[in-house]
């Protein structure tokens, strides 16, 4: 017997809420509702969704684009959906680098989203079945530090370590090149996403990041012994 399907449902609209959660709950699917991207952030903490529909246009302090990135730091695996209006359909398509799915165009019609999410939910499921076919990797191991890769989890000693997505980004990153110094202008492009043009840029923007993230991972950041400076290169970790 198939397990049931888990959604969630992100959307300032109470009619629109309404009118998914009727559509999804018919097909089968336990659907939870956020009005908010703050509430939806606080369900999102503890609870892995087998799928996420969300809006982009969220009012209060936290959009939708916020959501999404949490979900692809928490929870990398689950499907997601999001819904847009004409007027911010660009802001869609840029979402697809968060991993989206699909996107569906307000007002959503009841064909189309059945449509979507079986083929969302299809599509996560043969990726999963890729990986444990490929044996990927669960986690990466160097010295005290554990990254449980499919749960975006850091430890140390056994102790959770609590670390926002670009540190996470940052971290594996040196953590699968610990064979090399990394540079600077590659470690930017890999956490933020862009291309510096200049050395000493990408050298501004990375070294907050490490600094951050030393204050997590070493046990004294003032002497560290994992995030190492490699001087006219980059950095490099050392278990």
């Amino acid at each position: 017997m198939e397990s049931q399907v888990t959604t969630l449902i992100v959307d300032d609209d109470q009619a629109v809420c309404f009118f998914l959660e009727e559509l999804l709950s018919a097909e089968g699917h336990a659907v939870v509702t956020a009005p908010d991207g703050e509430e939806a952030l606080e369900r999102l903490r503890d609870i892995h969704f087998d799928l996420a529909i969300l809006d982009l246009q969220l009012g209060g302090r936290v959009d939708g684009l916020r959501v999404l990135e949490a979900i692809s730091w928490r929870w990398p695996n689950m499907a997601r959906i999001i819904l847009t209006g004409h007027g911010t359909l660009d802001s869609a398509i840029s979402a697809i680098d968060e991993g989206v799915d699909a996107y569906l165009l307000k007002p959503v019609k009841a064909q189309d989203l059945r449509r979507l999410v079986k083929a969302a939910l299809e599509k996560r499921s043969h990726d999963s079945q890729v990986r444990q076919a490929t044996g990927a990797a669960a986690s990466l191991q160097r010295g005290p530090i554990v990254v449980d890769l499919s749960r975006h989890e850091v430890s140390r000693d056994e102790q959770t370590l609590t670390l926002n997505p670009c540190e996470y980004k940052l971290l594996v990153h040196l953590m699968e090149n610990d064979d090399r110094p990394v540079s600077v202008k590659e470690l930017v492009s890999v956490v933020k996403g862009y291309q510096c043009e200049h050395v000493h840029e990408a050298r501004d923007v990375i070294k907050w990041y490490v600094y951050s993230l030393r204050q997590k991972v070493e046990r004294d950041p003032s002497a560290p012994r994992h995030l190492l400076n490699v001087r006219g290169v980059g950095y490099i970790f050392k278990a």
